[in-house]
């Protein structure tokens, strides 16, 4: 991380064991950077962000930041120790990810719906137009959907796209107001892999950002996997065992 600024940990959300793997390199990074690192996650919405910063500044109770801030059912378990590294060191946390209610309104309609919001809705957003990237994504989410058929229209995709837009501008927004920061973004992986979706838009929004990232698997040959299929996905691969 001495020549990076943003490291994305793509995480598989059931792997118990990943978790405690990018708990464990979020303090050691902040045990590097003290006061300068920083805290990204897909697991809070950008509207939460008040609420998150009021617990983490001690003001409201966990509870109220579950039920308000819209924890993730396996917020406890997985995401509750960063967060409270976090609080403990005045670390700050960006909560990243597009409102769920936006994406519903892409998935409906499409990305044009959203330019029926108003300026209070939009600054949840990114900058409209948000880009529907082509390409290589575009099949590789084609393929994980079982094809065009399954998919049903664009929608679903354009959904994605928000979602990555939405992560990519909200850490882009800290690391231009934080330069000397080590940001770590906290994803599922298909929004990282191969520097894809989130990175990519990050680097729309910053394209001086210097990205690491990481892709995290659960295994189930894991004293004998098949690396090749892994090593194109990230800078670093953990593997973690199944059995």
């Amino acid at each position: 991380m001495n020549k990076a600024d943003v490291l994305f940990f793509g995480e598989e959300h059931n792997d118990s064991i990943g978790h405690v793997v990018e708990y464990t390199l979020f303090k050691k990074l902040s045990e590097k950077y003290p006061g300068k690192t920083a805290l990204s996650m897909e697991m809070f919405e950008t509207d939460c962000q008040s609420v998150l910063n009021e617990y983490l500044e001690g003001f409201i109770r966990e509870k109220d930041l579950i039920t308000s801030g819209r924890a993730w059912p396996t917020y406890k378990n997985n995401y509750r120790p960063m967060i409270e590294l976090a609080k403990a060191n005045g670390i700050p946390v960006i909560a990243a990810n597009s409102p769920v209610r936006y994406t519903h309104i892409v998935t409906d309609g499409g990305l044009k719906n959203l330019q029926q919001l108003d300026k209070a809705a939009l600054a949840n957003l990114p900058p409209l137009p948000i880009d529907t990237a082509t390409g290589y994504y575009y099949e590789k989410f084609l393929k994980i959907m079982g094809g065009h058929s399954a998919m049903g229209g664009m929608q679903i995709y354009q959904s994605q796209n928000l979602w990555d837009a939405t992560m990519g501008w909200s850490v882009a927004k800290f690391f231009k107001g934080h330069r000397r920061y080590k940001i770590m973004q906290v994803n599922g992986g298909f929004h990282s892999e191969e520097k894809l979706g989130a990175v990519a838009q990050l680097k729309k929004y910053a394209s001086k950002a210097r990205i690491l990232n990481i892709a995290a698997y659960a295994d189930d040959n894991f004293n004998n996997p098949d690396w090749s299929k892994y090593t194109p996905m990230a800078d670093y691969i953990v593997l973690t065992d199944t059995k």
